[in-house]
């Protein structure tokens, strides 16, 4: 069940966010000072730019630290998703992956 809950919110940190990116890409190109002009155009855009920015950061830190705890491969993977989707792909994609080693792990210790 967990791991169906991660997927969908996944799929939608995925498709929401790259809705709006790809809308911007098409009507501006890649015109990253474009982008961050509208980003940190008014307080509360940049009150939540910065509140993304800083969630990334702990998050890489918790795919590192917690990937690699759990000997879980491939956290590249998790690093990419965050730094070009964001922290809405890249956390419920990091957590649906953890959920299923976490099991994995669970299982091996009762087949024993």
């Amino acid at each position: 069940m967990l791991q169906g809950i991660y997927l969908i919110l996944s799929i939608l940190g995925l498709t929401l966010p790259y809705s709006q990116f790809i809308s911007f890409l098409l009507e501006h190109g890649f015109d990253i000072k474009l982008f961050l002009e509208h980003l940190f155009a008014n307080r509360i855009s940049a009150f939540f730019g910065m509140d993304v920015f800083i969630s990334a950061l702990v998050l890489l830190m918790f795919v590192f630290w917690e990937g690699t705890r759990l000997k879980m491969k491939f956290l590249w993977v998790y690093i990419v998703s965050t730094l070009t989707v964001g922290v809405s792909f890249g956390l419920p994609l990091f957590l649906l992956m953890r959920q299923r080693q976490l099991e994995k792990q669970s299982n091996s210790l009762f087949s024993t």
